[in-house]
């Protein structure tokens, strides 16, 4: 009898032994997975059409079919995306023209470890919109998100994740010029620093590509708005309701044998009221040899004021 106690004693503590191990197994089979961080060099990228319908104002494609197709790489250093200015002083000025933008800038989301002071090193900061996009502006509110200390940079690729995961959104009163543009696209000459180069940005999980302007260190209006300087601009044909290519579809008026406008900005980027963000007026063309600095377009016959917003970051005073 006691050998036949002996085996079941050994069989009973053999089976709970492997029954403990089965468990612990189990266990660890059910720990959280560290969540892996999305490559941005294998990320789909997003398709980009700034010039449809719903994303242009002056820049349509549908009124102008010799504009780049969607997700096409844009010259922006050839007509008509750069333009020859003056500015207040009739100083010769160069800017990038990236059609109307509304004064309303949308969030762009950049990620802080908890208790540092820098961005996520190689986290791509995040958009909610695209050209085409309800709410999309070239100029983006930038908001600060605080995420854990242990964080790893492009584990979070959307705003939604941002919400869902409860992180800390901070709004700051900094903006920043930067258009969504398609792949291969190219705009060359800046301001002040900065890179001419396509930076990518996570949107919806897809990386997106935009230009950085830096020309000016903007911050929002009291009322968390872009702020909007003056341009006075005239074109061939003065704007007329019923003539359709009258306006901007005539283009602006030049100097005989030039590229050369007598567009004129109010301020340049040493100017403490600068913003690439312009309110448009339009001049009488008849006044176009009158105008070469600021107070001569002011004097000059103004017959709309304030017709649209446009983003024109200055790239060269001379």
């Amino acid at each position: 009898m006691k050998i036949e106690k002996l085996k079941f004693l050994l069989i009973f503590l053999m089976m709970s032994s492997m029954s403990f191990t089965a468990c612990k197994d189990d266990d660890d089979d059910m720990q959280p997975m560290a969540e892996q961080p999305v490559d941005p060099d294998t990320a789909p990228k997003v398709s980009v059409d700034r010039f449809s319908d719903e994303a242009a104002t002056l820049m349509m494609r549908s009124a102008n079919p010799n504009l780049p197709a969607a997700n096409s790489p844009i010259n922006y250093d050839m007509p008509p995306f750069i333009t020859k200015g003056l500015g207040p002083n009739g100083q010769m000025v160069e800017y990038y023209n990236f059609d109307v933008q509304p004064t309303d800038p949308a969030p762009i989301f950049v990620l802080f470890r908890q208790g540092e002071s820098m961005p996520v090193d190689g986290q791509l900061n995040i958009i909610d919109v695209v050209p085409g996009d309800g709410g999309y502006n070239d100029f983006w509110h930038v908001h600060k998100v605080t995420v854990p200390a242990d964080y790893t940079a492009n584990v979070v690729t959307s705003r939604q994740e941002i919400i869902d995961k409860g992180y800390t959104i901070e709004a700051t009163t900094t903006l920043v010029n930067c258009p969504v543009v398609s792949e291969g696209s190219i705009a060359s000459k800046r301001m002040g620093g900065g890179t001419s180069g396509l930076i990518r940005g996570w949107y919806k999980d897809q990386v997106v590509l935009y230009f950085s302007f830096e020309e000016k260190n903007l911050m929002t209006t009291g009322s968390n708005m872009v702020p909007i300087s003056p341009i006075y601009v005239t074109f061939n044909k003065n704007p007329d309701m019923n003539d359709p290519t009258s306006g901007p579809p005539s283009g602006f008026v030049t100097e005989m044998w030039s590229a050369q406008t007598h567009n004129v900005v109010a301020t340049i980027p040493s100017d403490a009221g600068y913003s690439p963000l312009w309110s448009v007026s339009v001049y009488d063309n008849m006044d176009f040899d009158n105008v070469m600095d600021l107070s001569s377009a002011q004097n000059a016959n103004v017959l709309a004021m304030g017709v649209a917003n446009v983003n024109c970051p200055i790239v060269s005073v001379q």
